[in-house]
């Protein structure tokens, strides 16, 4: 048995006769899978693409069919877009008239009020007015209606108004002048 075992283990050290009928293959250049995937995967992508053309030209006339068939409908949505903006501009436009509307009235109303206290402050008042004491008349003055006395203030020369209006209170006498620039001036503001 020892000599089977030496024979046995000869023949692991020392190479069979079978082997020596097969010649040693020379190695294979090694293959970059990597490489070969990224190749298979561009082929795929361009047969992706050229069938994606083919389906295209296949199907473009059912693509001009549905473009015509859409283009009225889309006309109309685009038309109802604008038409609500214009209405939009519209209603803010007419907003704007409104406004501008109720200025010009308080303005009017403003130019009719002026009109008629410059009608009360007659001529026949204001010589009153002239030939009394400055201290009398301011006395007098403060006791009326602001648009009123700024009208008799107003026709009166301006040496007797001055004089009035030096002896009035100053905060009344500064309110009786605005109230008389306002009144000259006739544009409705007021300093």
């Amino acid at each position: 048995m020892q000599a089977q075992t030496r024979a046995s283990s000869d023949d692991s050290a020392a190479p069979s006769s079978a082997d020596a009928d097969f010649p040693s293959q020379p190695a294979q250049d090694p293959v970059d899978l990597h490489v070969e995937t990224q190749k298979k995967h561009a082929a795929a992508i361009a047969r992706a693409k050229a069938e994606a053309r083919a389906h295209a030209l296949r199907s473009l006339p059912e693509v001009r069919m549905f473009c015509a068939n859409t283009v009225s409908t889309a006309d109309a949505a685009r038309i109802a877009w604008q038409a609500s903006k214009l209405e939009e501009v519209e209603a803010r436009l007419q907003e704007k008239i409104a406004e501008l509307e109720a200025k010009r009235a308080e303005f009017q109303e403003w130019l009719r009020k002026r009109d008629e206290a410059m009608k009360m402050a007659r001529q026949s008042v204001v010589e009153i007015y002239s030939k009394m004491d400055p201290e009398a008349a301011a006395s007098e003055l403060v006791q009326m209606d602001d648009a009123m006395a700024a009208a008799v203030l107003s026709k009166l020369n301006p040496r007797t108004a001055s004089a009035i209006l030096d002896q009035m209170d100053p905060a009344r006498a500064a309110h009786l002048t605005d109230e008389m620039v306002g009144a000259d001036s006739g544009d409705g503001k007021r300093s």
